[in-house]
């Protein structure tokens, strides 16, 4: 059964940003696409384990803040290095006004 665990408001997270949610021991990146949806990656660059908080969005591409990787967020592709490991991703779903993660969603394969 999936877990399904509220990350923040709707309102938290602006159209083209991001902001962190950390859950347990885990850290993931909520963002809002120019469309409205949501989307969740894991919080940290798979290059260098810098937060991608402090990194810039535009339309559906985070930038890590240390050395400028980027990631396209709905899918986790690595799309500039020096990021070349994709980032993964969780389901989002949105229940009125909140926004929430699958945090133990686990990928086949």
């Amino acid at each position: 059964m999936t877990k399904w665990v509220r990350a923040c408001a709707r309102d938290d997270v602006e159209a083209e940003d991001l902001i962190r949610f950390d859950h347990e021991d885990r850290t993931f990146a909520i963002y809002q696409s120019p469309e409205g949806a949501f989307f969740c990656t894991d919080g940290y660059c798979s290059h260098e384990q810098v937060h991608l908080a402090g990194g810039l969005v535009m339309d559906h591409i985070v930038e890590c803040p240390g050395h400028n990787g980027q990631f396209d967020y709905r899918t986790g592709e690595a799309v500039r290095s020096p990021a070349c490991v994709r980032l993964n991703t969780y389901p989002v779903r949105i229940d009125g006004e909140d926004v929430l993660i699958a945090v133990d969603f686990e990928r086949p394969g």
